[in-house]
């Protein structure tokens, strides 16, 4: 018989190190940087060595009000590199460059035939972990992804496009997400409270559909920073009141749309009174239950819809991977502070207590890596 030259089998693991740093977080805003086992995988999972995680005010929340069990490693906008395959997994191998969603619906459930798969319960079941309970992990050199994020929720980065770039993947699609839950129209104008990294985002994502953007922040360097993106309109918060520089921007009618891309509670007021007569509010930053008072006359009399948005869409999953491969907006402009993973907590401090010049700060777990 004649002899069938087979390829040799791939390797299914790079030789790893048995423990490793990462910042975990203990309790109410006690966050600490600790060496912790690698974790071990499983077949159909993945291991991932992290090069570069931002940092995400969901993350920031759960931190500050001790929402969550402890011990936990957050972290969630991850790009990395495969360092381990289990068994089982054939489409991705060692090196392959890839980001991660930490949230796959099942696409069977209740929620899921209604197209609200943050309500689903397997969503709501994270699928990654860098040890302790799955909650993302991505501040640590390595995570864990368990089969039902390898099968749906992987996306391999080209080659041409740096992990710095990739990590907004998922940031963009909960922008895009929240964008597209407006039906807004060409030539509307949307006032986006607040000029952080995600403001910005939604802003560049609002004019692509064609609105006429006006950011508003407190922090003239942020409006300076929007603008670099698009947003040339902008309201300084610090020295204007919101609402009547709106009016005076709209012939005194006030905002299609307004996005408050800010956490405080206090603004929804303000989004609301900054929006016209039959306009939308959508709030895309609380995401912490609690008392909030507003006018219900707003949404009664003057017919203003309330709308919310949490989380990524996994429809919108190669969408918001293709926008942000194509190379159409530099994200990683929006970088403003890289920390390496041993300054973990400081990063995490600075993102808790923003500052002017802070844009968006990333834990970079692969400083000292080939560039990318």
């Amino acid at each position: 018989m004649p002899v069938v030259a087979q390829s040799a089998p791939q390797p299914r693991s790079r030789v790893l190190p048995a423990t490793m740093q990462a910042a975990v977080y203990r309790g109410k805003n006690d966050v600490r940087l600790e060496t912790v086992p690698v974790p071990e995988i499983r077949a159909g999972e993945l291991l991932l060595r992290v090069h570069t995680c931002g940092i995400c005010g969901t993350d920031l929340k759960k931190i500050s009000t001790g929402s969550h069990s402890a011990p936990r490693i957050f972290g969630h906008e991850i790009a990395g590199q495969v360092v381990a395959v289990g068994d089982g997994v054939r489409e991705y191998k060692l090196g392959d460059r890839v980001m991660a969603f930490h949230h796959v619906p099942c696409g069977e459930c209740f929620y899921c035939q209604r197209k609200v798969f943050a309500q689903c319960p397997v969503y709501k079941k994270v699928g990654i972990t860098a040890g302790f309970e799955p909650s993302g992990g991505g501040f640590a050199e390595y995570v864990r992804v368990m089969p039902w994020i390898v099968e749906r929720g992987v996306i391999p980065i080209p080659h041409s496009v740096s992990y710095e770039q990739a990590a907004f993947i998922e940031p963009v699609n909960t922008c895009l997400k929240a964008i597209e839950e407006m039906w807004l129209e060409r030539g509307e104008v949307v006032l986006v409270i607040g000029q952080g990294p995600i403001g910005i985002l939604l802003g560049i994502l609002a004019s692509q559909k064609g609105a006429r953007v006006i950011g508003s922040d407190m922090f003239a360097p942020r409006l300076g920073a929007a603008r670099q993106f698009g947003i040339k309109e902008s309201i300084d918060a610090s020295k204007e009141n919101i609402q009547q520089r709106i009016l005076a921007l709209t012939d005194g009618r006030g905002a299609d749309a307004v996005i408050l891309a800010v956490g405080s509670n206090a603004l929804i007021q303000p989004a609301i009174n900054a929006a016209r007569p039959g306009g939308r509010v959508l709030l895309f930053a609380q995401t912490q239950h609690g008392e909030a008072i507003f006018d219900p006359a707003a949404v009664c009399v003057d017919e203003k819809t309330l709308l919310g948005s949490y989380s990524a869409s996994v429809e919108l999953q190669q969408q918001s991977a293709d926008f942000v491969f194509s190379g159409a907006v530099n994200f990683s402009k929006l970088i403003s502070h890289r920390f390496p993973l041993s300054q973990a907590v400081e990063a995490l401090h600075l993102a808790t207590h923003p500052q002017a010049d802070s844009l968006k700060i990333v834990v970079s777990p692969g400083l000292g890596w080939e560039a990318a």
